[in-house]
């Protein structure tokens, strides 16, 4: 279900995308408001759930985490108890910052962040030993070029269905 956005929301939105800290007196100077009907905005995008949980995003390299690896996974099994252990396994592993279910010759691929090589040869072995795993490749990025949490909301005026 899409939210009914108006350019107001999609300016609040983007303020908050770009600093989820700054005050309601600056957003609404930001956004050309008046720091009450910004708060009610806010209340109603969190009501509506186009506003999840507010965070920190830590920088990876400083707290030593300097492999990032895409993992891609293909099984044999597609049975919902080996989806239901494979997912939970996953949710408990915090090397994993994302996992998709993929369409195609590939099941799932993780974004799995770690130290180095051995980490994640570690955090492999753990991985296979939860679930059955046809086949696992494993890809290390030598540079990150692009990481955003930003969704392009369009700060504009035009409504959004």
């Amino acid at each position: 279900m899409n939210a009914q956005l108006d350019g107001l929301d999609r300016k609040i939105l983007a303020q908050l995308q770009e600093d989820a800290s700054l005050s309601l007196d600056e957003i609404a100077r930001k956004v050309g408001s008046s720091k009450t009907p910004v708060w009610n905005r806010i209340r109603k995008l969190k009501a509506a759930g186009v506003i999840g949980r507010q965070t920190v995003l830590l920088d990876p390299l400083s707290l030593g985490l300097e492999a990032c690896f895409f993992v891609l996974v293909r099984t044999s099994e597609h049975d919902a108890d080996w989806q239901a252990r494979f997912l939970a396994t996953l949710k408990a592993r915090p090397e994993v910052m994302e996992a998709h279910r993929l369409a195609g010759d590939i099941d799932y691929i993780l974004k799995v962040r770690v130290k180095n090589a051995k980490a994640y040869d570690d955090f492999y072995q753990a991985l296979i030993a939860e679930v059955k795993i046809f086949n696992v490749t494993a890809l290390l990025s030598m540079e990150e070029i692009k990481s955003t949490t930003v969704l392009p909301v369009g700060a504009d005026e035009r409504p959004v269905a």
